[in-house]
């Protein structure tokens, strides 16, 4: 079974885009091979997670299943988790994480004065508590930090979860104070951007952003009853 994925994995390698189901290889502006479940002319669509590991011959296979027989892989590709308007999952009765990474949300939360369910809303909405969480646009990690964020907050390792949250809790502190305590709007610009905010006055008419912050606001509710 292997050799048959390696050998899928070297057409990948040899053709200009292949399609292996609904898993797509391309090529960005820069030259960077990229693989992902999103077709190329979709924007706003989301991704499941892509893995890679070596098998026995050292070659590299790609896969959308999560690998149970090794802990060595490397997630390639993943969406922002809540922002999929066609997602068929019940955010009301979703199953919260009100463990993973608690030391690093409380005390960031704190430093931040942020409340802790804003923040573990957002991650959960971002990443599903996947800390190695990388986006098609590059949004890195646990709360999705483009790298151009991070650098300004201050961000060494989006990858690393304390440096992630620490950056990801002072952004929201931020948007929070530039929208005068607006959950909504802070919500709705971590998702598009303050400028998107200020230009539309309100949520942007984007359809990802609008179920984003909805989907935000029904986990936070839940984070703060749970906590």
């Amino acid at each position: 079974m292997l050799k048959f994925i390696a050998f899928i994995i070297f057409t990948l390698y040899a053709a200009p885009i292949f399609s292996a189901g609904t898993i797509e290889r391309t090529k960005n502006n820069e030259g960077v091979v990229e693989f992902s479940n999103i077709p190329s002319a979709s924007k706003n669509a989301k991704t499941t997670f892509i893995y890679s590991f070596p098998d026995a011959e050292n070659v590299s296979v790609f896969t959308d299943q999560k690998p149970t027989h090794t802990s060595d892989y490397n997630v390639l590709k993943f969406e922002c988790y809540a922002c999929n308007p066609h997602s068929t999952i019940n955010w009301h009765k979703v199953k919260l994480n009100i463990n993973s990474f608690s030391q690093h949300v409380d005390s960031e939360s704190k430093n931040n004065r942020v409340d802790p369910a804003l923040v573990r809303a957002i991650i959960h909405a971002e990443s599903a508590f996947n800390p190695q969480a990388l986006s098609r646009v590059g949004a890195q990690g646990l709360m999705q930090l483009m790298p151009a964020t991070a650098k300004e907050l201050g961000v060494s390792n989006s990858l690393d979860p304390q440096q992630n949250i620490a950056g990801g809790a002072k952004y929201i502190a931020q948007l929070l104070q530039q929208f005068k305590g607006n959950i909504k709007l802070a919500t709705a610009a971590y998702n598009a951007g303050p400028g998107a905010v200020k230009r539309h006055n309100g949520v942007p008419p984007y359809e990802e952003t609008q179920v984003y912050v909805k989907r935000v606001a029904i986990l936070h509710a839940r984070y703060q009853k749970a906590l």
